[in-house]
């Protein structure tokens, strides 16, 4: 559902679990004996649907926030280790990365605190003979008082999500190379307009300075959604009204919003199914059709000139004047999964003719 903090037509939209980078995506498995078919083209009024296809099995592992690593080699019996102390201390259970690092099973971890800070220590001695690089350390909400024991021994925070939070430590005498945490937000924008030209608007119930402005329904995608997929789910929560997508026109990009953040807003186009409006009174205070040219007219309008632009375009590819992005689902080898990838398939399709 759309957040309080949409403050306009193209608001700073991204907070819940929504994040364009994805860290350390070094996931690869070989694909075998695909037949994938061509992705229909459903422009203008054709419904979205998957390609059949056959994936091999991926073996990796996913720990968050979009974070997924192969597992290259397991240690299942790590050999102990001597303490200064002259004691054995037994290595924490992990498995190597791709990249020369390795991930620590969260699982695994001691529940004494004397137990896991002397198995962190030995374990870190012990990698860095081995000449590994990077440390991934996941610590889960119930094992909370493990994290400044790792924070002493020199972890970093890399990311946090709900019931956990990730740590890096870098063994090398060289610059880290370690990924990033996820520093995007994603939202989308419902542009829906009727046969007799009326938009589908809302008025934001939050009180921001555009909480008084007709605009476009607007929100953030869920974890693992697709952009087109929020969309129809977000006018359909605020509004009430089934769509269905039709292309993507626009898209906005823009830094440091939301937690000093960066944010990417995409602009959907969208079919109306159904008529009848019924407000989410918890994030809305109303919505309706609204005559195109009124729409337009408000001060704000006038005075935003990126949200009148986005109108426009709107517009013109209503107006077949103005192409846009459809959806189409294809397979990579990088991961062995089908995903969506948006391009102008008119384009493309006049290219290849002239190719021939």
């Amino acid at each position: 559902m759309a957040a309080a903090m949409l403050k306009s037509f193209i608001p700073c939209s991204g907070l819940e679990n929504s994040v364009v980078s994805k860290g350390p995506m070094i996931s690869f498995s070989r694909l075998e004996n695909c037949n994938f078919q061509a992705f229909p083209k459903y422009f203008p009024w054709k419904p979205l649907k998957a390609a059949p296809g056959k994936l091999s099995y991926s073996n990796t592992s996913r720990f968050g926030s979009g974070h997924s690593i192969k597992k290259v080699g397991i240690q299942a019996i790590n050999p102990p280790a001597t303490t200064l102390t002259g004691r054995a201390s037994e290595l924490l259970d992990a498995w190597d990365d791709e990249y020369g690092g390795v991930v620590i099973y969260p699982e695994s971890l001691p529940s004494s605190v004397d137990a896991f800070t002397s198995s962190l220590r030995a374990s870190l001695a012990y990698w860095k003979l081995k000449g590994k690089k990077g440390v991934w350390l996941k610590i889960q909400l119930g094992q909370a008082d493990l994290v400044p024991l790792a924070i002493q021994e020199g972890f970093n925070y890399h990311h946090a999500e709900p019931g956990y939070v990730m740590l890096t430590y870098w063994i090398p005498e060289e610059p880290c190379t370690i990924p990033a945490a996820p520093c995007h937000h994603i939202g989308i924008g419902g542009f829906v307009m009727n046969e007799n030209r009326e938009v589908l608007v809302v008025k934001e119930q939050c009180p921001c300075s555009c909480s008084e402005v007709w605009k476009l329904p607007t929100g953030y995608i869920n974890n693992s959604e697709d952009i087109f997929s929020g969309a129809v789910r977000e006018v359909k929560e605020e509004t009430g009204v089934d769509t269905m997508f039709l292309k993507m026109v626009a898209f906005r990009h823009c830094h440091f919003v939301a937690f000093e953040k960066s944010d990417l807003l995409f602009v959907c186009m969208l079919r109306p199914l159904s008529f009848e409006i019924t407000i989410d009174e918890n994030e809305i205070q109303a919505a309706k059709w609204m005559p195109l040219q009124e729409l337009i007219e408000q001060p704000f309008y006038n005075e935003d000139h990126m949200s009148r632009r986005v109108i426009e375009i709107c517009i013109a590819t209503y107006e077949n004047c103005y192409s846009g992005f459809i959806a189409h689902q294809l397979a990579s080898r990088l991961d062995g999964k089908l995903s969506y990838l948006y391009y102008d398939d008119d384009a493309l399709g006049n290219r290849s003719e002239k190719v021939r």
